[in-house]
């Protein structure tokens, strides 16, 4: 990757991590504005305090520390120091059980906000997205079986209406979390209408990270594109073999070349290994040796070479649709799209705990900067998608009954609600030490995740 694409993804991720975590506290800060808490600090990040400034009538520190995962509020509160007594009832620990529980969860609350917010305007906007149109399935799938035939494309999925391929992988994977059989209405390039059913008992939870539509055979239909270079990936294999723009691919290992998809399966099925590539080049015929990256997917391994295709001939048209609702129904879509989305990361989180899905779905900052520098080169809306998803994210983590997160104390206040008084120092010394550890060991596997995917590529 060059410099300027690193700068590119680090910018986009920093941006999301300001963005979401400012929200976050944001929450915390106006929640206890509005109970009378005093606030003594807003920070963004921790560590090295590298900005600060004092604003407002409390004389409130707005600070920018050293590391920037994460933020805090502090307010004032007489188990960290000493209160004068004319401010005593503008501490935390002062207020009811009511207020502090309404202060810790407007932080989580600001983020599915935001989230609301976001999908809002996007599904006003109106995206471009991929058709829900299906390509051959490999045969012997649950897809195949069910007579799935190319170019079928999918209007719903158990009944509920989708328009994008996007949509309908949602679908799949909530309902194949329950082992549910999926039934897809298709309507054929002729116009007909059928139903097919598949077996989704196929579906592998331990590797849900990877494609597992095409697991079940639904594979996305693609336009037979001419084998000619769209563009070459800085520092790919491609690059080094010396491919260029327009370059046209005549043959591979002297067998003929005609078709996008024929290029791109043989370098998939030769990672590591040599080929001998025959193109054309401003009607100049020109021997390549060009050798995939190995590359880890979903358990497979296979070559990448880094080359796009070329386009321009109307393909992407046929391809994608823009999808646009009105400001009512936009903000129904918002709620639906967040009430959804949090409900499917704690059925996710569920089976994680359960052994049922596997812990390589969990993803670390360098995964999330990855998605962020992705989003944000595709442009203004993937972006903003992303940090909807990512807003989420953070909210229902959050809200998890973990000591030291936003959910543990709420979990605490719950129990000082039913049993008429606070939980006591030495339970919560412990819990803090539980919640510590746990948020350790969480960090330490997406660490690994991480590790894990740049290595493998």
């Amino acid at each position: 990757m060059n410099f300027q694409l690193t700068m590119v993804y680090a910018g986009a991720f920093l941006l999301a991590l300001a963005i979401l975590v400012v929200v976050h506290e944001l929450g915390h800060y106006l929640a206890a504005r509005a109970c009378n808490v005093k606030v003594l600090r807003f920070a963004f990040g921790f560590g090295k305090v590298l900005m600060m400034k004092r604003f407002g009538k409390d004389n409130t520190e707005w600070a920018v520390s050293a590391f920037p995962l994460g933020g805090y509020v502090k307010m004032l509160d007489e188990r960290e120091g000493e209160v004068p007594a004319e401010e005593l009832h503008r501490a935390f620990n002062r207020q009811t059980v009511g207020r502090r529980a309404f202060i810790v969860a407007a932080g989580p609350a600001a983020n599915f906000l935001l989230a609301i917010l976001l999908y809002w305007l996007l599904f006003m906007h109106g995206i471009a997205e991929l058709k829900p149109r299906l390509g051959p399935p490999p045969v012997g799938t649950p897809a195949a079986v069910a007579g799935v035939r190319e170019g079928e494309t999918v209007r719903a999925v158990n009944g509920k209406a989708i328009a994008t391929w996007q949509q309908m992988r949602w679908e799949v994977i909530s309902r194949a979390l329950d082992k549910e059989a999926l039934q897809l209405e298709v309507i054929s390039p002729q116009h007909e209408i059928s139903v097919r059913r598949l077996d989704s008992d196929l579906f592998d939870l331990e590797k849900l990270e990877s494609d597992q539509l095409r697991a079940l055979g639904l594979v996305l239909f693609r336009p037979r594109l001419p084998a000619v270079v769209g563009s070459v990936q800085p520092d790919s294999a491609a690059e080094l073999a010396g491919f260029r723009n327009g370059d046209r691919v005549l043959s591979i290992d002297e067998k003929a070349i005609t078709e996008w998809a024929e290029l791109a399966s043989v370098a998939r099925a030769s990672p590591g290994r040599s080929l001998a590539v025959q193109i054309d080049r401003a009607g100049m015929r020109i021997g390549l040796t060009a050798v995939p990256q190995v590359v880890d997917e979903g358990g497979r391994t296979i070559g990448r070479l880094g080359l796009m295709a070329s386009e321009g001939h109307g393909e992407e048209f046929e391809m994608t649709t823009v999808v646009t609702y009105g400001p009512v129904e936009s903000i129904a879509r918002a709620l639906d799209q967040t009430w959804e989305t949090s409900i499917l990361s704690l059925r996710m989180m569920g089976r994680m705990l359960t052994g049922e899905l596997s812990w390589k779905n969990l993803s670390g900052p360098v995964t999330i900067a990855d998605y962020a520098g992705q989003s944000a080169r595709l442009g203004p809306s993937y972006y903003l998608r992303f940090l909807a998803l990512i807003s989420i994210s953070l909210g229902v983590l959050n809200l998890l009954p973990v000591p030291v997160l936003d959910g543990g104390h709420l979990m605490y206040y719950l129990v000082e609600f039913l049993k008429g008084g606070p939980v006591s120092e030495r339970v919560l010394e412990i819990g803090q030490q539980i919640g510590f550890a746990l948020l350790a060991l969480l960090m330490a596997f997406a660490f690994y995740n991480d590790i894990n995917r740049l290595v493998s590529g």
